[in-house]
């Protein structure tokens, strides 16, 4: 059986497929820089987590 997600889950996933929607709005290019950033963004914060994780200053994992 599958999870079910939170409300506040399902109410970010909503506010980023908003934006999304209003970026296509504005053209390709938009849209394109904002899946490019999010890609950058998620990149980083794995790498920082790692980091941290190596360092024993994150609680997780």
């Amino acid at each position: 059986m599958p999870r079910r997600k939170s409300i506040r889950s399902q109410l970010y996933r909503a506010a980023r497929e908003l934006g999304d929607l209003e970026a296509a709005e504005n053209g390709p290019s938009a849209y394109g820089h904002r899946v490019a950033r999010r890609y950058v963004y998620r990149q980083t914060n794995r790498a920082t987590a790692s980091f941290l994780r190596a360092l024993g200053l994150s609680a997780r994992r």
